[in-house]
């Protein structure tokens, strides 16, 4: 493990509190289309209060429950719903959860600063992340209705997925009951853009999700207040998370404007955040709705059109991913090779950011025999030799956390489990692609050969 990192945790967290984390502050991410809120995406969302916002919009991050949780950890307690980082932790000293990297974006002495405020104190998050609406072309195998207008589509025509073990019963919602001011005015929305203008002149990093941004009036809404802004914010680092799957017209429209916000210094980064789990059709499978020729022909065109513009592919790493992701992180080294740059806002013009799937449990790598985890060894160890610090400044390999967010999913996938759990989750795992063949006309044994000795196990189980 990096001493790097096990020092930051140690004297910059634990210095306050040992459960000390930067994102209860600093870090908020809104769903405005449902108007409900959290600190990171590990923690349960919860909801805000649509009374509160009418007094005060800041109060769609300073919600009374983040108040609550900050205050446990000003006293030392480890919030029950931040569990994930407290497992990881209680493996021993030297494994780092996602806490140490949450707070890696915010500097020491302004974490200090929150620390030494009353815990209900109005805190302007520096980082703030925005879903205006679910409104998405792609059915992610993993996602759920909640989260795209394409998943509601498929509920509605076929029904709900009959599964007991799907993690929260994602796949038992008709996406409807969460997001009630589609067809209505939002007050959350509202209030966002009350707070914005407040927002904007201090805010660090900005970052817009979805759905599928691209697909929302208010994203285009944003950048175009930036470009139109006699006072930008130039020090503002702009993120905005898209499949890149969108019509060409929009993606001709989305990098018309991101040139004009680069040409003229009005923000001092900016990242597009895409999705790829794996490689080819394997990825495809993944996400329905993509189509990987033509996402990898528009990552290449923001790369040589935007020459300062970075790519960071989210690979939402799961028991799909595992036999064509060294094809990835190969492919990923050959972009930066080819784009670095630096004249870029970093050297490096992609990085490449695997964070393992947790939910739904049917689809987690601990689903998987022990026998697969030597793929991901080896794909650790590819991405380590990439890595290599021999490489000159123009010639950029992976950094430290993207080596360690490869090596942390073996750790994960030979953490303990429970038998009997495993064992409901692999039965699932066959309920639940078998439906998905019939409801979208894939083929999961031909798609993913390596799995098909371990699906027709699991058709066998029976609970």
């Amino acid at each position: 493990m990096d001493d790097g990192l096990l020092r930051f945790r140690n004297s910059i967290l634990n210095s306050k509190s040992a459960s000390f984390c930067g994102a209860k502050w600093g870090n908020s991410t809104l769903w405005l289309g449902s108007g409900e809120t959290s600190s990171c995406h590990l923690p349960p969302v919860h909801k805000i209060d649509p009374e509160q916002i009418l007094l005060d919009p800041a109060k769609l991050h300073n919600t009374d429950h983040k108040i609550k949780m900050r205050q446990l950890m000003k006293d030392g307690h480890k919030p029950s719903e931040c569990d994930y980082c407290w497992k990881i932790e209680s493996m021993g000293t030297d494994y780092i959860s996602d806490r140490v990297f949450k707070s890696l974006q915010f500097g020491p002495e302004e974490m200090q600063e929150w620390f030494d405020k009353p815990a209900d104190a109005r805190i302007i998050p520096p980082t703030l992340e925005v879903m205006f609406d679910r409104t998405c072309n792609f059915a992610c195998s993993y996602c759920n209705a909640n989260f795209s207008t394409t998943w509601e589509r498929d509920i509605k025509k076929h029904g709900n997925y009959d599964l007991e073990t799907s993690g929260g019963g994602a796949f038992k919602h008709d996406g409807t009951a969460n997001n009630c001011y589609e067809k209505t005015e939002n007050p959350y929305i509202k209030a966002f853009w009350e707070w914005w203008p407040e927002l904007y002149q201090d805010l660090h990093t900005f970052r817009i999700t979805g759905g599928e941004p691209m697909m929302h009036k208010d994203t285009m809404k944003v950048l175009d207040y930036i470009i139109e802004n006699p006072n930008p914010n130039r020090e503002l680092k702009l993120a905005i998370n898209s499949n890149l799957g969108a019509p060409d017209a929009l993606i001709d429209k989305f990098i018309e404007k991101l040139k004009r916000i680069e040409d003229e210094e009005r923000a001092s980064e900016i990242v597009i955040f895409t999705s790829c789990d794996t490689w080819g059709e394997q990825a495809e499978y993944i996400r329905t709705g993509l189509e990987f020729n033509r996402f990898w022909d528009h990552v290449n065109m923001i790369l040589t059109q935007c020459p300062r513009v970075i790519i960071t592919f989210m690979s939402t790493y799961n028991a799909l991913s595992v036999f064509n992701y060294e094809t990835l992180i190969h492919n990923v080294y050959g972009l930066k090779d080819a784009y670095a740059s630096t004249d870029r806002y970093w050297n490096s013009a992609v990085f490449l950011d695997s964070s393992y799937l947790r939910y739904p449990l049917h689809q987690t790598v601990q689903v998987l025999p022990y026998d697969f985890a030597k793929y991901i060894l080896d794909q650790s160890k590819l991405i380590t030799y990439y890595a290599a610090p021999s490489f000159s400044p123009e010639h950029i390999g992976y950094s430290d956390v993207e080596v360690q967010k490869v090596k942390r999913i073996y750790d994960w996938m030979n953490a303990p489990q429970d038998a009997s759990q495993q064992m409901k989750n692999r039965y699932s795992f066959y309920q639940y692609f078998s439906n998905h063949d019939i409801r979208r006309g894939t083929d999961f044994v031909k798609t993913f050969p390596e799995l098909e000795e371990f699906y027709n196990f699991c058709k066998t189980i029976k609970v």
